[in-house]
């Protein structure tokens, strides 16, 4: 999924945190919830500015985020 239209990252927002369509959700915050057992549908009913797209777009960052991490040895 190409999220670079959706995930945005603003220093000036959130501290320089990835936001939804540079509102003031973080991709953190839709991965909390849903780590916390929140359906998309209860998500999209707490936060009607989000889209499912938006949800789906957060988890593909985050995917991408654990592939370039690099594990440096000592």
């Amino acid at each position: 999924m190409d999220y670079s239209k959706i995930i945005t990252i603003d220093p000036e927002r959130r501290s320089g945190k990835p936001c939804i369509r540079n509102l003031r959700i973080t991709v953190y915050d839709v991965l909390d919830y849903l780590a916390g057992g929140m359906s998309h549908e209860e998500i999209l009913a707490d936060f009607p500015d989000l889209t499912e797209t938006d949800i789906r777009a957060s988890l593909a960052y985050a995917a991408d985020a654990d592939r370039r991490l690099e594990i440096v040895s000592q």
